[in-house]
């Protein structure tokens, strides 16, 4: 890792596992942890609930409040982890720092399908997850980046985050 107090971007589209395998990641570590989706603007969560999908115009306030949340993880060298699709290139240059890597979770777009129709209480509607893989831009080579299947179970990707960022407990 870049930082004696890195930080995490857990990514990907919606219904991939981001906010129980980043929580269960930070709990194992007593690392600070941050739902991204708890950022978003009243106006983004409305759109979304609606079964409208964001355009670049409502994701950059958003985006900002999240690099926020890193700048003041980075300053207090606390490490962290949080959520956020991330799923372009120009997003995640908005996030982008030598102390954070983003972790991809992806998989098989009709498994994360089956698991949006069972999530309740959730403004993301299943009907959006097709515009999410669209929009989806898998990070290059350059990118400080790894990728976690979802054929594994949430207690083996976390697993496979520690061992393959060689992490360890604050």
């Amino acid at each position: 890792m870049a930082s004696t107090a890195p930080v995490l971007v857990f990514m990907g589209p919606a219904g991939t596992g981001k906010s129980t395998v980043a929580g269960m990641l930070a709990g194992r570590l007593g690392w600070d942890f941050q739902e991204g989706d708890d950022l978003h603007p009243a106006e983004n969560v409305a759109k979304m609930a609606s079964g409208h999908a964001l355009n670049d115009d409502d994701r950059w306030p958003w985006l900002d409040r999240v690099a926020a949340w890193i700048d003041g993880q980075i300053t207090a060298d606390r490490p962290g982890v949080i959520t956020c699709s991330a799923l372009k290139r120009s997003y995640r240059d908005v996030l982008r720092r030598d102390d954070v890597t983003f972790v991809l979770l992806m998989g098989d777009p009709a498994l994360v399908l089956e698991r949006l129709l069972r999530r309740q209480g959730h403004y993301m509607p299943p009907s959006l997850l097709t515009s999410q893989f669209e929009t989806l831009e898998i990070p290059d080579a350059d990118e400080q980046a790894i990728r976690v299947d979802l054929d594994l179970t949430p207690q083996e990707q976390v697993q496979q985050v520690v061992d393959r960022l060689h992490l360890s407990p604050a």
